[in-house]
């Protein structure tokens, strides 16, 4: 694990102790979303001749600090749906990305396609959390857990309604994660724990190992439609763009843009917010 990722699960911890004596179990299930039943993510990135575009609300990271600091919930999230994403990703980590648990009860309000709730999970706490606050799927990071903490979380999850899309960085990751249970999706983020760069090269590697029973996500790094296109021809269904549509005023119009893009001509070589 690389030490950023310490940082952040050692913080985590100790936020998800304090949290839950904040706010017990008891009362999350007390939550308006608690009986609503989740959207599919797997079913909406499957769908013919959808985007696959998992767009996704993210005000800062650890590799580059604050991306966009006052982009509005409502607007950007219904603006990616509208634009034609599949589904749409919300980061609620406060101490490293700048999110809240409300700003994906705020896009669940304003929105009608899958949500994942992207966080750090480390314990069975923040998964019943996810579906009170409006979650439709949850990911789990397999650099951070055991596969059988995979397994325990991902039956959990299941027991909820919600999927598990599980988090994978390398061949080892893939290799000792992909057998574990409760598991609906797979993604491989294309940023290098260690040195914060980015390749696609680490989804097209990967794409053949992944086995056919996951839908296969491709995290990070994706600019335009021409990768996105090369993904697709290795087999992957989803893809997650965050800074590539967050670093521009207007996130949704570069998600229009993109989703515009790879309605054209596979030919289309057309960048981001170009």
């Amino acid at each position: 694990m690389s030490t950023i990722l310490q940082t952040i699960v050692a913080h985590k911890r100790k936020e998800v102790a304090t949290r839950r004596e904040l706010v017990p179990v008891k009362l999350l299930e007390n939550s308006l979303y608690f009986q609503a039943k989740p959207l599919s993510l797997r079913q909406y990135l499957l769908r013919e001749n959808g985007s696959g575009l998992i767009s996704e609300f993210k005000r800062k990271s650890p590799s580059r600090g604050w991306i966009n600091q006052y982009a509005p919930v409502e607007r950007t999230t219904l603006g990616y749906m509208q634009a034609g994403a599949a589904a749409l990703s919300v980061l609620t980590d406060a101490e490293f990305f700048g999110g809240k648990n409300e700003d994906l009860t705020t896009a669940r309000r304003f929105n009608f396609c899958p949500i994942l709730r992207k966080d750090f999970v480390v314990d069975e706490y923040q998964i019943i959390e996810a579906k009170s606050i409006g979650a439709d799927a949850v990911l789990l990071i397999a650099a951070v857990l055991t596969p059988a903490e995979i397994t325990a979380l991902g039956t959990l999850a299941r027991s909820l309604g919600l999927e598990v899309l599980l988090e994978v960085h390398d061949a080892e990751e893939l290799a000792r994660a992909a057998t574990a249970d409760a598991v609906d999706l797979i993604g491989v983020n294309n940023r290098n724990l260690h040195d914060f760069s980015l390749s696609l090269d680490t989804s097209l590697s990967l794409a053949a190992a992944i086995p056919d029973d996951f839908v296969k996500v491709s995290e990070s790094g994706i600019s335009g439609a021409a990768a996105i296109l090369q993904l697709r021809e290795a087999g992957y269904r989803g893809f997650l763009l965050g800074e590539a549509f967050m670093r521009h005023a207007r996130p949704e119009r570069a998600c229009a843009a993109l989703v515009q893009a790879l309605a054209e001509t596979p030919r289309t070589q057309v960048a981001v917010g170009s």
